[in-house]
Formats: C-alpha cells, sequence, structure tokens
C-alpha cells in the first residue's frame, strides 16, 4: 500500500507511483460517487415537491433547487479552498458531512413545517452538491493529458449507480416516512443525507495519501530542475482562453439543464403523473447525466474538446425542443428529452472540466476550479429561481424550448475560443523561436 512516506520518493520511481496512486484515487472517489449520486439524485426528485407541498404554490417550486445550487455556490469556493491549502481529502470530506446534515435539516423541516428551517437546510445541503462535482477534479490531479476527461469520466459514470437508486428508492422512503409518523416527503432527505455522509466517510477515511498533495510535491520538483520558467500557464493567453471557454460552457449547459430538470417534476404531477412515473423521469434523466461519461471522455480526448462543445450545445437544443413539443401526457417523449438533457449537460461539463485542468498548474488548480464551480452553483440556482416563475407566468414549454435556444450560443463560443488560443499559441511559439 503507497502510505504518506512514499511522498518522499527518488524521481526514478515518481511515475510509478503516481500511476498507482491514480488508479487508487479514481477507486476511492468512484466508490463515495456512488454514495454521493445517491444523495443528490433523491433530494432533486421531490425538492420542488416539498417546496409546493410547504408553501402551498407553484410559483415558488424552483426555490429548493435555487436555495442548494445558491448553497453549493458557497460551498464550492471553500472546498476549493479547503482542497488548494489541505488537500482533496479534507475539501471533499468537509463538503459531504455539511450536505449529509443540510439534508437531514430539510427533512426535519417538513416534521416541523418550518419554512425557515428549510429554507436554511436547503442552502447547507448544496454543499453535498459542490462536493459531488468537485470530486470529479480528484481523478485529473495524477492523470496525463490523454487521460484528463476519461478520468473524469469514470468517476462520473460511478455515480450512475447511486443517480437510478435515488429516484427509484423515492416511494420506498416515502412509505417508510409515513409508517413511522413523519411527512411523506421527508424520506427521500433522510436517505440523501445518510448517503452523503457515507460518501464523506469514504473520502476520508481512504483517500490516503492525498493525490493533490503528490501531483503539487511533483511539481514543485520539476520546478527546482527548471527555476529559469518565466510563467504559468495561468499567465498564458491561450490558457487564459482554455479556463473562460470552460467555465463558460459549464456555466450554460448547468442553467438550462437545472432550469428544465427543476420544473418537470411540477409540469408532470400537475399533468396527473405519479410519483413512481416522476421518479423514473428524473432517473433516467440523472442517469443520462453519468451514464455515458466513459464514451463521452474518449470522444472529448481523442477528437478534441471544441467539437465536444459545440455538440453539447445541439444535443440541449434538440432535447428542449422535445420537451416543448412533447404531449403533456406522453411519459415517453418526457424520458427521451430529460435524456438528452442529461447527455448534453453531460457532454458539456466532461469538455469544460478537462480545459479547465489542461488551462491550469497544479500549484493552483484547486482554488480555480473552486472559483469556477462557483460561478456554476450561481448559474444553477438563476435556472432553478428562474423556472418556476417562468413556468408560472408562460409554460414549461416556453421554458424548454428557450433553454434549447440558449444552448445554441455553445457553438460559436467553443469555435471562438479554438481560433483564438491556436494564434496565441502560434504567437507564442514565434517568440520563442
Amino acid at each position: 500500500m503507497i502510505t504518506n512516506r512514499s511522498l518522499v520518493i527518488q524521481e526514478k520511481d515518481s511515475h510509478l507511483i503516481k500511476e498507482k496512486l491514480y488508479k487508487r484515487s479514481l477507486l476511492v472517489v468512484s466508490l463515495s460517487q456512488i454514495f454521493g449520486g445517491a444523495g443528490l439524485a433523491a433530494g432533486i426528485t421531490v425538492g420542488a415537491l416539498l417546496a409546493k407541498e410547504m408553501l402551498g404554490t407553484e410559483a415558488y417550486s424552483g426555490l429548493p433547487a435555487a436555495l442548494f445550487t445558491l448553497g453549493s455556490a458557497g460551498a464550492a469556493f471553500i472546498v476549493g479552498k479547503l482542497s488548494q491549502r489541505f488537500g482533496r481529502r479534507t475539501g471533499l470530506t468537509a463538503g459531504f458531512m455539511t450536505g449529509g446534515f443540510g439534508a437531514l435539516g430539510v427533512a426535519l423541516s417538513a416534521i416541523t413545517n418550518s419554512i425557515i428551517l428549510l429554507f436554511f437546510s436547503l442552502l447547507i445541503y448544496g454543499a453535498g452538491t459542490a462536493s459531488n462535482l468537485q470530486a470529479r477534479y480528484a481523478g485529473t490531479d495524477l492523470a496525463s493529458e490523454q487521460q484528463r476527461a476519461t478520468a473524469v469520466s469514470i468517476i462520473m459514470v460511478s455515480t450512475t449507480f447511486g443517480a437510478f437508486a435515488g429516484p427509484s428508492l423515492v416511494g420506498t422512503m416515502k412509505d417508510y416516512a409515513l409508517n413511522i409518523g413523519i411527512p411523506s416527503l421527508a424520506g427521500p432527505f433522510l436517505f440523501s443525507g445518510t448517503a452523503f455522509i457515507i460518501a464523506g466517510l469514504i473520502i476520508f477515511l481512504m483517500l490516503r495519501p492525498d493525490p493533490y498533495h503528490f501531483v503539487k510535491m511533483l511539481e514543485n520538483n520539476k520546478r527546482s530542475r527548471n527555476s529559469n520558467v518565466e510563467h504559468t500557464t495561468s499567465e498564458i493567453p491561450a490558457y487564459k482562453n482554455g479556463i473562460m471557454a470552460g467555465a463558460a460552457i459549464m456555466i450554460l449547459t448547468q442553467l438550462v439543464m437545472i432550469a428544465i430538470m427543476t420544473m418537470t417534476p411540477i409540469h408532470m404531477e400537475h399533468h396527473g403523473h405519479s410519483l413512481n412515473e416522476i421518479g423514473l423521469v428524473i432517473g433516467v434523466h440523472i442517469g443520462s447525466m453519468y451514464l455515458p461519461s466513459l464514451l463521452t471522455g474518449l470522444l472529448v480526448d481523442k477528437i478534441g474538446r471544441t467539437i465536444m462543445g459545440a455538440a453539447s450545445g445541439v444535443i440541449l437544443l434538440l432535447a428542449g425542443i422535445i420537451a416543448a413539443m412533447a404531449p403533456s401526457n406522453s411519459l415517453l417523449f418526457l424520458i427521451i428529452a430529460l435524456s438528452l438533457l442529461g447527455i448534453g449537460w453531460n457532454v458539456g461539463l466532461i469538455t469544460g472540466t478537462t480545459m479547465i485542468v489542461d488551462s491550469t498548474e497544479p500549484s493552483q488548480r484547486a482554488k480555480s476550479q473552486g472559483t469556477v464551480d462557483v460561478f456554476i452553483a450561481l448559474a444553477g440556482a438563476s435556472g432553478g429561481a428562474l423556472s418556476g416563475v417562468i413556468v408560472g407566468s408562460s409554460s414549461y414549454a416556453t421554458l424548454s424550448f428557450a433553454g434549447g435556444i440558449l444552448s445554441l450560443l455553445l457553438v460559436p463560443l467553443v469555435v471562438r475560443k479554438n481560433r483564438n488560443t491556436k494564434i496565441e499559441l502560434n504567437k507564442k511559439r514565434n517568440m520563442s523561436n
């Protein structure tokens, strides 16, 4: 087993130990993501329904998604800072544990019918969401440039198991809650809180040594041998373009995905669909967010970031059109639309994440990743908040169609980024020559 003492190594052994630690880190983080995905999916499935039940109106049904994504924005920054200073193990453990207690607080708010506790707990619950997303970076710390998208995809596909389990257990947890004398919609949040806490314990007990500490040590060794390096990647315009483009892709896909996904359960309930049918649609959607990851990662590594970034916009456009045109009583069309919505998000997230890793150095990577995830979370919060207002004043079809059209912005965005990056890199090569 690799121990913390192994961090003091000879240069000739570094590659071998790095490869072993890379595989171990992927395994541990993937295991935690099974529980993290279950915690996330269970809460998403019933969050809007719980808000509608407690607030007595559909107009504010988007508030749960807005609040926990807003909470995840603050948590993303804190988890990023903790990871930067103390390593992935500390940052991710703190985030998952906090999210777990937040989910339990949501359940308690349903039991006590406390709106204030509901809002506060949803904010804290967002820490679990932030950790779920930032865990994908832990797998890229020790990955080579040709492995980065694949590493992200392996971690994300592990989330699929939990993502399917969470919504599928909604009905069971609802019955369990009623059996113990508490509101039915508190049950899924009890499950969500437990799952997040288990994910945190797995990271805390098993992610040793910390992959981020290891990669920073390798970077320090490299710098000591090349003390004449004048610029970090973050100072090169080409890499700044990569950071901005990667962030923009993830922000836009998050905004569109959260907005449509949040109001789908309300739309379905309004047209007579059962809680089990809602759970099925959301389960397929969340599965589609993660299950295609292995293929997506391979494609991003093989055919490039630009093509896949544009593809995410086209897929989200199709999802919005189908959701807007689907008959309200058609479960099949809603499954297709929400599946495409998940796939489009998946392609955008893996592409954007890989671009961020490509464009940052290990010494500043965790902080940069945390900052980017803040804006991703804020985009999700905006999408969640606006979705209820749009549907309340217009319709679910309007929301879906608008989201699809907005996604088309990704195509010119990635094309422009690719062109600017090539120009800057050519300038850099010419200057060096």
